[in-house]
């Protein structure tokens, strides 16, 4: 019977030796560059974002009420347990590709493409969401200033083009081609501006705060007619019998899954391992360190929020910034706009990186060109670069990226559930192996995560599902019409063959 690392097909397996070796192979070598510090930033950098500045309103006002804030507690639950697992992964395999390169160790090379090209949901199309809200905000800074110039115009019928978004885009891609060190140190300047805007927000909208309008914290269920229904309503509340997700309890649940979105990026501390002077350490560090800031800024916001306005006032358009304009507080209004600028620009800066990092490691192994794999004069992947940066510029410019949202979030669960169960497995399958850190309480701990992000995942609406499922197909046929056929392991192991 064959061992792990000798699968064979589809389920073989690339060993956990094997993944760090290949990190030395010249022409593909990451510089290391980075600190616990660093991985701190990038994963503060890439969370504190639109979960503060746009989510939490809107997501108040139309599905969870006050308790949005519980809803944000819920998330960051599971997060917290699947952090520990990637912990684990992450000091074991310092090697970039994240949740990819664990799964290939793990469940072999279809589980490990399927959860790379899962990926892509999660970073790259979330790096096009996020330009076009970045687009938005420009034209309300703009506008503050006296410059009321759109950043996106009509096409005409479903396209329309977002020259905001193209220019973020193209700069950042410039950063991050030039080098890791750079765009951390671009990262920290812009992170420590957008805390500061956050705390200040905190510290003014205190004062506005009224008992009332915590009341009710769980508003009652909409009714079908009122809320979403059918197709568009969570998965969960279908099966469970209910008229919608708005409001209620199912709202909570279902905004809890809406506002996960807000914790997407953590995981990308994972994908820069390669990079990391100390990984063993800098890794969980960077990944928890993060995680805790993150939450406590989240709940503070959305607590003070929904005590100054009534959920009642707050729609789909809402946030943080028009919540203050609601009072006539028009100096805040106007800090957080700027504030939402440099926030989201880290945010849009380190999912690209993360999307980057992964297109890396897969080119690397053969399932995309390898070509793509190859590192230039500055120590990074100049190549796949260029082509994230062309596509998600090609996204955020042209198309309507806001209902790609809840796709991102399936994503990312997913892999989060993958992650999990290969904690579980490597134990079983690698006692042997060096783990610098030790997720507690295996197996009840990964359970755990699995559980909770498979609730998340029900409570995303059908419509979401129905996608997700489409882009799922479509990566089985890329990988058997062009990643079997090219795979750096595979062909290892047909010489091997031949030779015996």
């Amino acid at each position: 019977m064959a061992t792990v690392g000798e699968r064979r097909g589809i389920w073989r397996t690339k060993s956990v030796e094997q993944s760090i070796q290949d990190t030395d192979e010249p022409d593909t070598r990451l510089r290391k560059d980075l600190t616990t510090w660093d991985l701190i930033v990038f994963g503060v950098a890439v969370v504190v974002g639109a979960g503060i500045f746009t989510l939490a309103a809107s997501t108040a006002g139309t599905v969870a009420g006050p308790s949005v804030s519980l809803a944000f507690v819920l998330a960051a639950i599971a997060c917290g347990l699947a952090a520990l697992c990637y912990a684990e992964f992450a000091s074991t395999v310092p090697v970039a590709g994240s949740a990819y390169t664990f799964s290939y160790a793990t469940f072999g090379e279809l589980v490990a493409w399927i959860i790379g090209w899962d990926l892509v949901l999660e970073f790259a199309v979330g790096s096009a969401v996020v330009s076009k809200a970045w687009s938005k905000y420009l034209h309300q800074v703009l506008s503050v200033t006296g410059l009321d110039v759109p950043t996106s115009f009509s096409l005409g019928g479903f396209f329309a083009f977002d020259w905001g978004a193209l220019l973020l885009v193209a700069v950042l891609a410039t950063l991050l081609a030039i080098g890791t060190k750079l765009s951390s140190r671009v990262s920290a300047v812009f992170t420590v501006i957008k805390v500061g805007i956050v705390l200040l927000v905190i510290v003014v909208g205190f004062a506005y705060v009224k008992a009332e309008n915590y009341t009710p914290f769980i508003p009652p269920a909409a009714p079908g007619g009122e809320g979403d229904s059918g197709f568009t309503q969570s998965l969960l509340s279908l099966f469970g019998g209910g008229a919608s997700s708005t409001y209620g309890i199912y709202g909570l649940l279902a905004a809890a899954s809406l506002v996960f979105f807000a914790f997407i990026g953590f995981d990308v501390v994972a994908t820069t391992a390669e990079e990391t002077r100390d990984p063993q350490k800098s890794l969980p560090r960077g990944i928890f360190g993060s995680l805790a800031i993150v939450t406590v800024l989240y709940v503070a916001v959305a607590l003070v929020l929904t005590g100054m306005v009534s959920y009642t006032q707050l729609d789909e358009n809402s946030t943080l910034a028009t919540a203050f304009g609601e009072l006539g507080v028009t100096w805040a209004e106007a800090i957080i706009s700027v504030g939402a600028l440099v926030g989201l620009t880290t945010v849009v800066m380190v999912l690209m990186l993360g999307q980057i990092r992964v297109l890396f490691a897969m080119s690397r192994d053969g399932l995309l060109p390898s070509g793509l794999a190859r590192t230039g004069g500055h120590g990074t992947p100049v190549r796949a670069t260029v082509l994230v940066g062309a596509v998600v510029a090609l996204v955020a410019t042209f198309f309507p990226a806001g209902a790609l949202e809840e796709m991102v979030n399936i994503g990312t669960l997913f892999a989060f559930v993958l992650v999990s169960v290969g904690v579980i497995i490597l134990r079983r399958t690698r006692p042997d192996l060096h783990r610098a850190f030790r997720t507690p309480l295996v197996p009840l701990v990964p359970i755990l995560s699995v559980l909770a992000c498979l609730w998340l995942m029900l409570n995303l609406s059908v419509e979401t599902w129905v996608r997700f499922l489409g882009w799922m197909v479509l990566g089985f046929v890329v990988y058997f019409v062009y990643g079997r056929s090219h795979s750096r392991l595979g062909r290892r192991q047909a010489q091997e063959a031949i030779r015996r």
